[in-house]
């Protein structure tokens, strides 16, 4: 085989090797994948963050960020609950965090806006990001803003989904 042939197959999978992002395993001990979150984490309890690990933090990780949205919410583009980053790289985000950077959530406060779907069952997405910068932005960031600064930091992601209907 000549050497121009033997380089067209093995630069597809060196090439897929530095473009391919790796998965975190976010995990809750208040509720499982796709499991019904709590009305403690709620507005109909006391509204705090609820525990989350994450695992599977690549070498190089320089920050963490998270962003928690519900989709299903009535209004456009859904509801943000929480937009943080620098996060503890240990993947330890207690119950109540107030740590790392507080983003704007959709009702323009910082910090943690608890979940609170006006009917149904909502998806809320708890989606977590391991960059490899830590970012300085001000309190004001919000989802998008967030969005845009982690392009180019990504290492790797994972989301937790977890499921709530008010009238639980």
């Amino acid at each position: 085989m000549k050497s121009s042939a033997k380089l067209l197959l093995i630069l597809p999978v060196f090439l897929l090797a530095f473009t391919r992002q790796s998965t975190l395993t976010i995990t809750s001990s208040a509720f499982t994948a796709n499991g019904t979150i709590p009305a403690k984490y709620s507005c109909n309890g006391v509204g705090v963050s609820p525990p989350l690990n994450i695992t599977g933090i690549p070498q190089g990780t320089r920050s963490l960020a998270i962003i928690v949205h519900d989709p299903d919410a009535p209004h456009p583009g859904g509801v943000t609950h929480w937009v943080a980053w620098n996060l503890p790289l240990d993947g330890n985000i207690p119950e109540d965090f107030k740590g790392g950077s507080q983003g704007m959530n959709s009702n323009h406060q910082t910090g943690y806006k608890p979940i609170c779907p006006n009917a149904g069952t909502h998806h809320y997405h708890f989606k977590v990001y391991a960059l490899d910068a830590v970012l300085h932005l001000g309190s004001n960031t919000d989802k998008a803003a967030l969005e845009k600064a982690m392009q180019e930091h990504i290492l790797a992601q994972g989301d937790l989904v977890g499921l709530y209907s008010k009238t639980q």
